[in-house]
């Protein structure tokens, strides 16, 4: 800009406005979620963290729960196809007019994985406060 000031070097303070959320600046602390990896460093041991029974406790609650519905999910998935190839007299023997027992099962597929992700988040839940028990511990 010929003859007028000069704009600042990093000009995020002019811009930012007093509404942001998470206001675009160098002024010190940074909030947490703006904090690189470098900047994280020093701030939890995570080796201590990862050998604490509290980490072990959320490890097993997550695997008691998802390699079982997993497990289940990918039988009930794969079901419909096995049962439609190995057992078409049943598969085809009508329910309602002209819709058969295929057809209810590939509709019930999709009921199963919106429960199926219901009971997830509500078990996901239960593993957010776990893991904030951990971190609590961990940074005491």
């Amino acid at each position: 800009m010929p003859g007028g000031p000069k704009p600042p070097e990093d000009p995020t303070p002019l811009i930012g406005a007093a509404t942001d959320v998470a206001r675009l600046s160098h002024q010190a602390p940074k909030p947490l979620h703006e904090r690189t990896a470098d900047e994280e460093r020093g701030v939890v041991n995570w080796e201590a963290l990862a050998a604490s029974e509290k980490f072990h406790r959320l490890l097993r609650a997550k695997r008691k729960f998802i390699v079982p519905a997993m497990i289940f999910f990918v039988v009930y998935y794969f079901a419909l196809p096995a049962l439609v190839g190995y057992a078409p007299r049943l598969m085809e023997k009508r329910v309602i007019g002209s819709v058969n027992i295929a057809y209810l099962f590939a509709l019930s597929q999709f009921f199963m994985a919106w429960i199926l992700a219901a009971l997830y988040v509500r078990a996901a839940n239960r593993f957010d406060k776990m893991a904030r028990d951990v971190i609590d511990a961990e940074t005491k």
